[in-house]
């Protein structure tokens, strides 16, 4: 979202100008009042949460209930206190905790990249990708606390797992706790070679990024959600 114009998103490429009217067309043309749409991160540009406001009622304004997260982008969103306390109606935030809706339940955390051993930042990288692990943890414990047979789908923003790098500590979570679908985003361009999506291990994994699916919404497979 382009945070109240602060910064068009073609710059990025041809492709993504008019980036949220290729996006408000498919979801209008599929998106029911009782669907949910899952948004994991990277939301607005806005840097303060008074500037994302326009893009947080924009999005209201679509049908369905909308469910997010924060991705390394979203600057505005600071106070999880203060973000609920400006939400419109139909989206809610996830930070440490879970919803059920229907026979599902929605865990979710931002995640980080997985740290490179010789790397400038891997210190830094190593306690965020720990502390963010921590938090998808708390968020699919309260998750199996609300439903403990509940068809369990978790948002991330970074990738939990790469191509040709299958096995990780956040995949490890995501198997302890039967999640059944993972939705992820983040990676762009050229980043996109290195995004998985499909099967591994018994888990669904969806990159889920305005690029790699040209702008459109991706059903998936679990069972029908009604609010």
């Amino acid at each position: 979202m382009p945070g109240g114009g602060q910064k068009p998103m073609d710059v990025f490429g041809a492709h993504w100008e008019g980036h949220f009217e290729k996006i408000r067309r498919d979801w209008l043309s599929r998106v029911r009042e009782d669907d949910v749409v899952l948004l994991p991160g990277d939301f607005s540009w806005a840097m303060r949460l008074g500037d994302a406001l326009s893009d947080l009622r924009a999005v209201d304004a679509l049908p369905g209930r909308k469910i997010l997260i924060r991705g390394n982008h979203d600057y505005w969103w600071n106070s999880l206190t203060q973000v609920r306390s400006v939400l419109p109606s139909s989206i809610s935030a996830l930070q440490n905790d879970a919803l059920a809706i229907g026979g599902a339940v929605i865990c979710g955390a931002r995640g980080w990249s997985m740290p490179e051993e010789g790397s400038a930042d891997f210190e830094r990288d190593s306690r965020l990708y720990q502390r963010d692990l921590m938090r998808l943890r708390l968020s699919l414990a309260e998750g199996r606390r609300l439903s403990p047979d509940g068809y369990m789908i978790a948002m991330l923003h970074y990738p939990p797992l790469y191509r040709g790098r299958c096995h990780t500590e956040y995949t490890q979570a995501l198997g302890e706790f039967g999640v059944r679908e993972v939705v992820y985003g983040h990676l762009h361009g050229e980043g996109l070679e290195w995004g998985f999506d499909g099967v591994w291990d018994g888990i669904r994994y969806h990159l889920v990024s305005c690029d790699q699916l040209n702008f459109t919404l991706r059903e998936l497979n679990g069972p029908e959600v009604i609010p």
